[in-house]
């Protein structure tokens, strides 16, 4: 699952409940040993799938039992009560004009033809930051997708009674987006409205790919805005960076975390894998 998904599963639209047979999935999963006998496990999320997913196995049945802690981005992605209450918070504020506005001349009809397909309207983010827009806008392009099918649920579900410590929480998260600089959030939105048309298609790709554990999903942090150093800075690697610490930490104090975040944060030499070995524990793919 692409970072930017990854920050928006309390608004995912909750469609009515699958009777599909779930698809087989092996997600990507780690096994992290550290000195002292510290150990955790690295378990890759998606936050919201169009089918439901079989993910469970012996191996990831085993670590679940044997932890102590369970780590995850939000403690309770399904409380849409509280996830409006942080939106409204952040993402209103005093009148910006319309939308179309806020973009290049050239990007207006291409914002127009995703408006039209979403049912938005130009006229309904006078109030609304230009990341929150933005955020409203992918999430409208991803209607086919269910948060209810999501993994970081169902990890939570399936490990009801063990301790939860949550690495950030709504608030955190969004505020990544708020403390953006204004051109930073135009960008944002030019690049969603240039997406949208793809989001299915895309989202198909990186479900598959979740599906197999196929950590390629790495090139989807190289490409867009996460390209831009300030933004990849703000919404991946100083996350991932933070999540590392937050998981040490957990270990010297010596709990047995199951980490369980978006598969993304995952892959590649900035991914937390990669972070955990820098840091001096062995990191092993287990499945």
């Amino acid at each position: 699952m692409t970072p930017l998904r990854a920050l928006a599963p309390a608004f995912a639209v909750l469609l009515a409940g699958c009777a599909a047979t779930p698809d087989p999935a092996t997600p990507a999963f780690w096994q992290v040993d550290c000195p002292g006998a510290r150990q955790a496990w690295l378990f890759g999320t998606v936050h919201a799938l169009e089918r439901p997913a079989q993910w469970r196995g012996e191996i990831v049945d085993k670590a679940m039992e044997e932890s102590s802690l369970l780590m995850v981005e939000l403690a309770d992605p399904g409380n849409a009560k509280a996830g409006a209450q942080v939106w409204d918070r952040l993402a209103k504020g005093p009148d910006q004009g319309l939308l179309s506005a806020r973009m290049a001349p050239e990007q207006r009809s291409g914002l127009a033809k995703v408006l039209d397909r979403t049912g938005l309207d130009d006229d309904q983010f006078t109030e609304v930051d230009t990341w929150a827009a933005a955020l409203t806008i992918a999430q409208a392009a991803s209607r086919h997708l269910d948060s209810g099918n999501g993994i970081d649920g169902a990890v939570l579900k399936a490990m009801k009674g063990t301790p939860v410590a949550e690495l950030e929480g709504r608030e955190a998260q969004l505020a990544i987006f708020d403390r953006l600089p204004e051109s930073e959030q135009r960008d944002l939105l030019a690049t969603v409205v240039a997406d949208a048309g793809r989001s299915r298609d895309e989202a198909s790709d990186i479900a598959a790919a979740w599906r197999r554990g196929d950590m390629t999903i790495a090139r989807a942090t190289e490409q867009g805005m996460l390209s831009d150093p300030q933004f990849r800075e703000a919404l991946f690697t100083g996350r991932n960076r933070r999540w590392t610490r937050r998981v040490l930490e957990a270990m010297d104090k010596g709990e047995r975390p199951f980490v369980a975040v978006g598969a993304a944060h995952l892959a590649g030499p900035q991914g937390l894998p990669a972070m955990l070995r820098a840091s001096g524990c062995a990191v092993e793919r287990a499945q």
